[in-house]
């Protein structure tokens, strides 16, 4: 992967309270994500790293994927699974996204060619993507503690060491997101 590289993350689909294709905050954090995504390939990046955790990473391959195939920006995806089979827990209208970003990502390949067998490995995850990349981009409120924190907590030790910019999406950045969709389309969500 030469070239300049972003990791992607953030809350899991259950943090969020996301447990439907349909929910009404999905469109804000795709929207949040597509201006984030955009400004950063503005800027010289052209990979952008997940691990197809269920959730705003899924939702971020998504949004890599519009931006490259109907913007026809210069972009490419990685996915990088912790451990085989990591989509066996999810939820079935998450498996289809999965897969479809699995499908059209541009390099795909499990960190461990293992089943998940320990909570070390998701550690280990999160240590190499952040040793692979030269950036984080999270959707992570930190007066609201979840897993994302793990990926913040290596990327600071990393950026210690050596330039590693961290960019948070927080739940300002959500609700600048939203305004901008309610002014885009005000008849779509009246119905909401």
């Amino acid at each position: 992967m030469a070239g300049h590289s972003f990791l992607v993350s953030g809350y899991t689909a259950n943090e969020l309270g996301v447990f439907a294709a349909n929910h009404p905050g999905i469109p804000s954090i795709l929207h949040c994500l597509k201006k984030k995504l955009r400004e950063l390939v503005e800027n010289g990046t052209d990979w952008f790293v997940i691990s197809g955790q269920a959730g705003v990473e899924l939702w971020a391959g998504q949004t890599v994927l519009t931006l490259k195939n109907e913007e026809k920006l210069p972009v490419h995806l990685a996915v990088l699974p912790p451990f085989l089979d990591q989509e066996n827990r999810y939820k079935d209208w998450m498996k289809e996204i999965y897969y479809s970003v699995l499908e059209q990502s541009d390099f795909t390949q499990p960190i461990s060619n293992r089943p998940y067998e320990q909570p070390l490995q998701l550690k280990q995850k999160n240590d190499f993507l952040v040793n692979k990349t030269d950036g984080l981009l999270l959707l992570y409120d930190e007066e609201a503690p979840g897993s994302p924190n793990y990926y913040l907590s290596a990327a600071k030790k990393k950026a210690a060491r050596t330039p590693y910019p961290i960019q948070l999406i927080n739940r300002f950045d959500l609700e600048d997101a939203a305004e901008d969709l309610r002014q885009q389309n005000p008849e779509y969500w009246a119905q909401m």
